[in-house]
Parts: structure tokens; sequence; C-alpha cells
């Protein structure tokens, strides 16, 4: 079992296989530049994500849009699965402090230090953990200090802070008979509080925010292509393969997890990017980045629909657009 609302490991299908191990420190490292042969004209960025699981999601595909206008990225990630800003500062001091403390380092063996100061990066991303992500009290100090400290560490390189997103309209999460004070009590409560967040720290940084988000609120919500609970669905006592209808869901949602060689259970996901959302997140960062309409861009994910996908495309570029 997780601690409540956290975000837990993905034991999903290959279609699904985005991280692994997302409570023990993860550095993930995905080079998926091209040759100078193969983009004489095109561009390469140096990204360097500092963040959890949501990072990667929204970051997975950004390579192959990438890729599929001629330009390059090269792609690495300082994430520890669940992790906040404070507990990213927390290692950095950690190795401040010895550098032989195992707690100042990721897997790799690094330090935040030695990722900031070895990579000549473009861009540097933070962002708060999605559980925290509707209190802006939980990102302060920890958004200036880790800002600060990729200034001294990478002078030169562009900070952008990574919009999170909001759960899925039934996550579990929304359905506590009596939450804690301040918690969020729906999809529209925890969008409306981390949006605000993100927009004040933001601005008190002087940095540029991924509305990834915004994006995917302005989709969820949307009349024709947003996602809609399947009322006629009855979990209790659904029997594998059944699954309730989730055409357009941006998260991962309900799925059968493999709990012995003979017996499965129906689990949710209603925080983690889908297929779709992973498409959507990378669009947005691509659009940032890259500085072209992903309106350009010719991937689609294997099993997206292409009417789909542009919808995504579109709502990408209208959030990116909004939030200039």
């Amino acid at each position: 079992s997780y601690p409540p609302f956290e975000e837990p490991p993905m034991n999903v299908p290959s279609g699904f296989l985005r991280m692994a191990c997302l409570f023990a420190p993860i550095v993930f490292m995905f080079p998926v530049s091209m040759s100078a042969e193969e983009t004489p004209s095109g561009k390469t960025v140096r990204l360097l994500t500092i963040g959890n699981s949501f990072s990667q999601n929204a970051t997975q595909f950004l390579g192959d849009l990438a890729k599929s206008t001629g330009d390059s990225l090269v792609l690495r990630g300082a994430n520890v699965g669940g992790a906040s800003l404070e507990l990213h500062w927390s290692k950095a001091m950690a190795f401040e402090a010895d550098p032989m403390d195992k707690q100042g380092r990721y897997v790799t063996g690094k330090s935040l230090k030695e990722e900031l100061e070895g990579g000549l990066w473009d861009v540097v991303t933070i962002q708060q953990a999605s559980v925290k992500s509707h209190d802006v009290s939980t990102y302060r100090p920890f958004a200036k200090q880790l800002a600060d400290y990729v200034r001294r560490h990478a002078p030169g390189t562009t900070l952008m802070i990574h919009q999170t997103w909001a759960y899925r309209v039934d996550s579990p999460r929304f359905r506590v008979t009596m939450p804690k004070e301040g918690e969020p009590r729906s999809q529209q409560e925890m969008y409306d509080g981390l949006s605000a967040a993100y927009r004040e720290i933001a601005s008190e940084l002087g940095i540029r925010r991924i509305p990834v988000g915004d994006a995917f609120f302005r989709a969820d919500t949307n009349p024709e292509w947003g996602y809609r609970v399947d009322s006629n669905f009855v979990i209790d006592g659904a029997v594998s393969p059944a699954l309730p209808q989730q055409t357009h869901s941006l998260h991962v949602g309900w799925r059968w997890q493999k709990e012995s060689s003979t017996r499965q259970k129906l689990v949710m996901d209603a925080n983690h990017a889908s297929i779709a959302g992973e498409y959507l997140g990378a669009c947005v960062w691509y659009e940032l980045l890259f500085a072209k309409p992903c309106a350009e861009t010719t991937f689609v994910p294997k099993g997206l629909a292409s009417d789909y996908a542009r919808f995504l495309r579109e709502t990408a570029h209208a959030a990116v657009e909004a939030a200039k």
C-alpha cells in the first residue's frame, strides 16, 4: 500500500511502461538526439528535468516530435518517484554538506550539482510533486532555493517550471468523505489551486511556465473530446478483462494488475498520464522548447486516432498561447 494520494508505481502492460521503482531515487537518461548529418538545419535542445514521474510522462514523446520536424533532443532526467521540490533541495544540501553522503546523489552516482555542471544544458526545469501542487506554501522556500542553485551551477541555461496536471475527475482523491482542510475535493479545485500556485511561483522566480496542467484541463473539460465517466460499469464484482469505457482519458485510469498466476486485481491510476496525456504534454513542451507550433509535427503515437491527436495538438497550442 502507499500513502494517500501518492504517485504509485505503474505496474502496467508494455504500452504503458514509462517508469520503474518510483519510490527509489531514480535518474532517467533518454538520449534521443540525431546526428548532425540527419539534421543539417535542425535545432538541438539539451534538456535536464528536475522532477519525478510526471516529468517523464510529459516528455515521453518529446524526442519523437522533435525528430519529425528535423530537430534533435538530448534529455536527461534527475527524477525521483513522487519527489517534491523539498526533496530535491534536501539532496542538493546533503551533497554540499558531505559529498560522500549517498543521500546527496542520484542512483547514477551523480549529485544535482554534478548534473548541472556536466551537461551544458539549454533548458533546466523544476516542478512540484502533484499531490502538493495545489498548495503554494509547499513551494516555498524550495522553488527559489533550487532556482538559485540551478543558476549558480548552470549559468546561461534557461530555467522553466513544469506545471503538472490535476488528477482524473473520478480519482479516489476526490471521493474522501471528510477531506483534510485545504485538500481539493474535485478536479476543478485541484486545477484551480495548482494553476494559481504555478503562476505565482513562476512570477516570483521570473521564469516561464510550461502549461501542461492548463492543456490537460482544457482537454478534459472539452464538451466533445473530454473524458466522461462510464456510469454503467460496475467496479465491484468486475471480471477481467472487462473495463469501463475510458475513451479520451488523459490518465491511465482503470486497469487489471496481475497479483498471481491465477488472480488479477482491478486498480485505478488517476494520476499518471496515458498515451494521450503524454502526447498532449509533449506537444506543450515542444512548442516552448523548439519555438514551433506543434501543428508542424507529423508524429502520432501508435494507437492514437488522427482526429483526436489533432485536437490534442490544437489544445496544446491554445494553452501555450494563453500562457504568454
